[in-house]
């Protein structure tokens, strides 16, 4: 071959070499479906997000580089879920971030094969998400919001900074698959402590008003809110405060908002966790052998401010156990 042959054929494979290496980055854009039980103006919703796209970020998955995203926005409305759901099996994404026991269960009446990686589900044996915790068994896997035994905890601690309290409404919401085993504990552990619990639906403001002005109209009563029942949860902020009703929520944010006091895990530690398993998905790894992981930790958290209004003194051994406490 002579020189100048060479030089033009090393020099056509030099410029054909970048062009390959683009078409082959743009055949490895990955799709990561996104089904959040938050709206989409929700500050907390949005921060969880981020964790999550900063922790696959980390693990080398570039927004716009080397994978995209397609969010839906949710308030954990079975109906609105099912229509997202569908719409997002549709786009056939590689694997599917899902927020909520409501939105995995949507996902899966539509496709039992779609890799679903969950946050914030209570129980996903219970609901018939996993064969069990060890061996999911199926398309999905995650991360549990909490263990039954700590819902027991919130009527504890609800007495502790309330100790004439004896009754609790318990909000929730009746069409999530983990609220009856979850009540069912919450009843457990307020049985010895002498409180009487009651369940309260949020399907509407109105329904919620209501409940609420019934338990402030019995003395030394209080409010239990589950995670099922946050969509709601600056209404019954300003309802506990405007009735004067001891409160326990399951996030701290709450308690940022004016909540009295929250017991329950870090929802943006938990979604940072859950991109390590989505990168295990895109890598070929498959959610059935990827075990569903528990809480690793629980964080107390106080609004001192909102008990001085209530007119409650919180016990000293409370306040240094707190993770946050809002002077």
């Amino acid at each position: 071959m002579k020189r100048r042959e060479f030089i033009t054929l090393v020099g056509g494979a030099a410029v054909a070499l970048p062009l390959a290496a683009r078409a082959q980055q743009a055949d490895e854009m990955r799709l990561i479906g996104v089904l959040m039980n938050r709206a989409s103006d929700d500050p907390e919703g949005q921060a969880i997000f981020a964790a999550f796209k900063q922790g696959l970020q980390q693990l080398g998955w570039k927004d716009g580089h080397n994978v995209r995203f397609k969010t839906f926005w949710g308030t954990n409305d079975a109906e609105r879920d099912g229509r997202d759901a569908a719409e997002l099996v549709g786009l056939s994404p590689d694997v599917v971030l899902a927020g909520g026991t409501v939105g995995v269960t949507a996902l899966q009446r539509i496709s039992r094969s779609l890799p679903v990686v969950f946050v914030g589900v209570t129980d996903p044996v219970g609901a018939g998400l996993v064969d069990s915790l060890a061996r999911p068994g199926g398309s999905v896997t995650g991360f549990m919001l909490l263990e039954y035994s700590s819902s027991g905890k919130w009527v504890e601690l609800l007495k502790q900074i309330a100790p004439q309290l004896t009754r609790t409404a318990v909000f929730r919401d009746p069409a999530n698959p983990s609220g009856v085993a979850q009540y069912g504990a919450i009843q457990a552990a307020a049985q010895p402590l002498g409180v009487e619990v009651n369940p309260v639906s949020v399907r509407d403001s109105g329904e919620i008003e209501r409940a609420v002005a019934a338990v402030a109209r019995s003395k030394n009563s209080g409010l239990i809110v589950t995670g099922s029942a946050l969509a709601q949860h600056r209404l019954i902020i300003a309802l506990a405060a405007k009735y004067k009703l001891p409160a326990i929520y399951p996030f701290r944010y709450v308690v940022t908002a004016g909540g009295l006091m929250s017991y329950g895990v870090d929802l943006v530690e938990e979604y940072r966790r859950a991109a390590g398993y989505v990168d295990r998905i895109l890598k070929g790894e498959k959610p059935a052998d990827l075990p569903v992981q528990a809480p690793t930790k629980y964080e107390l958290a106080i609004n001192l401010k909102v008990a001085k209004a209530l007119g409650l003194i919180v016990p000293p051994a409370l306040v240094v156990s707190a993770d946050k406490v809002i002077e």
